[in-house]
């Protein structure tokens, strides 16, 4: 035992040494007191600052719409509306989906192969505070359905900074599996977070909401930290890796942070692994991602002829590596992208990580066989983007440009000359009447469109879409105030093929004209509508859709006061594949009827939300 003692000693001595080496006299003497006598006394007393949320900088979705405060993520900025009451509420910060329903819809997009299984997020949003501080703590006071959020990060760009700095870092300070709470009842969510090397006033919170019930809902975000760097940080013992069996995450970061650097060390050989059919090898290294895939590169020549070989990059997913990817990772993959299919490029290049001109050199260089590109909320794109993915993605079928709400109105008027889209996701853009005609009369191949949170004459585009587009599975009108009992006429008549139809907040539509009773008729294949918040349903709608809707899976009603027991009763014993049925707010529903029904239909999720 002795001996050991004797080793231990020995280690922390040299450990002290390199520390003295490395620093002042001054330093040293007082890191060994404070790790020695455990002295805290002896360091400065720092203040800890408190401060909420001053602005709320970008987001993915939100319930609201763009012009009011209810349900939208701009609530999120000062101090709490609702905490510590549980319940649902418009003055919370609320995402537009929850659960699984959307992912099993037939308009959901295939998941791309090789995200890593570490990568939850679904939707975020930027937080900025007033002062930068050296967190502590990070509070979230959640008030219904907590236990979404999966990641918080910090940023090391003051957003109220005029100048851009050349070298942005995003941190890490805690990360998560997708939860489900024990109740849906209001907590304060403040995980244990790592410390930082940099002050911060920037910060995203990730969420998945996968594994929820229902709607979470966020009230307001705190953030603690000290104006001064801890120095119990600055005196951490240094790690010492004996072995050095593998390069540090900053070694890794260079050359743009996924790719591979020139091998530095000689391998004394592959495992065997050139004994291997070729085509092994290959579905092998298949199920690494993109960053192993570029360390194993390194390791001989052999397995760099086969990470290098195009068919490893027919599918490539960045969006998980957001925060490390810049132009020069772009540089490095592009000679491996030649047959590269699917892209997804969601998240990627804000803050000046990806310019417009180097998204447009990547483009040109591997994106004549695209048939999928997802961009997302990126903020760096122009109207030269859209016109090179125009002249290049000649075979495009699937483009989704949610939430790229800084795009120009004239630059969508580039997406017409993809003839070949099937999927068009234009949730939160501006995109104005006259693009979107334009696309209608050229794609005429569309199956799934979603013009969620889009400002125009919907009544003119619908009846353009009725007469062009008469192949339509699923249609997204949430919150496009415009759409009339004409234009849903005319829908129903030409795209008798629709399955999906979300009219979810277009306060414009009502009952008594019959609209929703001739959607029924019209559309036999529907296995999803949302009528939420047209308080104008009624029973004569509900006995419709259990006449002529055998396949209904989900349905939303919420907020209507027409809407009996009874009804619903005859809906859940017509439509056996329904499967989600949402009746919060329903005036004549209430709870004792919703446990009544959900124990007569167990495969049934009937939705009730509260309000403490």
């Amino acid at each position: 035992m002795f001996p050991m003692l004797t080793l231990l000693s020995m280690f922390y001595y040299i450990c002290l040494r390199r520390r003295c080496r490395s620093g002042s006299r001054g330093e040293a003497l007082g890191s060994r007191r404070a790790v020695e006598l455990g002295q805290r006394a002896a360091l400065p007393v720092t203040v800890e600052v408190e401060q909420y949320a001053k602005e709320v900088l970008d987001f993915s979705s939100h319930y609201g719409s763009e012009n009011s405060m209810s349900y939208t993520m701009w609530n999120l900025a000062g101090v709490p509306n609702v905490y510590p009451s549980s319940g649902d509420f418009t003055q919370t910060a609320v995402f537009r989906t929850y659960g699984r329903w959307w992912e099993t819809c037939a308009s959901a997009p295939a998941r791309f192969h090789r995200t890593p299984r570490s990568f939850h997020s679904r939707d975020y949003l930027e937080l900025a505070f007033e002062e930068p501080v050296y967190p502590t703590a990070v509070e979230v006071l959640e008030t219904y359905h907590p236990g979404a959020i999966v990641r918080i990060l910090a940023c090391s760009l003051n957003p109220f900074s005029q100048n851009l700095p050349a070298d942005i870092r995003w941190e890490v300070l805690w990360a998560g599996d997708p939860t489900k709470a024990p109740s849906p009842h209001a907590r304060q969510f403040s995980p244990t977070i790592r410390p930082i090397s940099f002050s911060t006033n920037l910060v995203r919170l990730e969420v998945n909401s996968c594994m929820l019930d229902y709607y979470t809902e966020l009230d307001a975000v705190v953030l603690r930290g000290v104006r001064e760097r801890p120095l119990l940080a600055l005196y951490k013992m240094p790690v010492i890796d004996i072995s050095e069996l593998s390069d540090s995450e900053d070694e890794l970061a260079e050359a743009g942070a996924l790719c591979c650097r020139p091998a530095t060390r000689h391998s004394l050989g592959n495992g065997y692994f050139d004994k291997l059919p070729y085509e092994l090898i290959q579905l092998i290294i298949s199920h690494l991602a993109v960053p192993e895939l570029c360390r194993l590169a390194q390791a001989c020549k052999l397995f760099r002829q086969h990470c290098y070989d195009p068919l490893q990059y027919v599918q490539l997913s960045l969006q998980p590596y957001w925060t490390r990817l810049g132009e020069a990772a772009l540089d490095h993959l592009q000679p491996r992208c030649a047959l590269l299919q699917r892209l997804n490029m969601s998240w990627t290049g804000n803050r000046g990580a990806i310019t417009a001109t180097g998204f447009c050199s990547f483009i040109r260089a591997c994106g004549s066989s695209l048939v999928c590109l997802e961009v997302s909320c990126c903020h760096f794109l122009n109207e030269a983007c859209l016109e090179v993915v125009a002249q290049t993605c000649v075979g495009l079928r699937e483009l989704d440009l949610a939430s790229c709400d800084r795009l120009h109105p004239q630059a969508f008027n580039h997406i017409a000359k993809l003839t070949h889209l099937r999927r068009l996701v234009l949730y939160r853009t501006k995109i104005e009447q006259t693009a979107m005609l334009s696309i209608l009369m050229s794609c005429t191949e569309l199956r799934h469109l979603n013009l969620g949170s889009c400002v125009m004459d919907c009544d003119v585009v619908l009846s353009v879409l009725s007469q062009r587009c008469r192949a339509l599975r699923a249609l997204d009108l949430w919150r496009c105030r415009s759409v009339s009992e004409r234009g849903v006429g005319e829908l129903a008549a030409g795209c008798s093929l629709l399955e999906e139809l979300d009219l979810g907040w277009c306060s414009s539509l009502h009952s008594s004209t019959g609209c929703f009773q001739r959607l029924a008729r019209t559309l036999p294949r529907l296995r999803k509508l949302f009528l939420t918040a047209n308080r104008t349903v009624c029973d004569a709608d509900l006995e419709q859709l259990a006449t002529c809707c055998p396949v209904l899976e989900h349905l939303d009603i919420l907020g209507t006061r027409m809407v009996s027991p009874s009804a619903l009763r005859r809906l859940l014993q017509s439509c056996l594949r329904l499967r989600l049925l949402d009746v919060s707010f329903c005036s004549q529903i209430d709870t004792r009827t919703v446990q009544e029904l959900t124990s007569l239909y167990p495969a049934v999720s009937i939705k009730k939300s509260f309000t403490q």
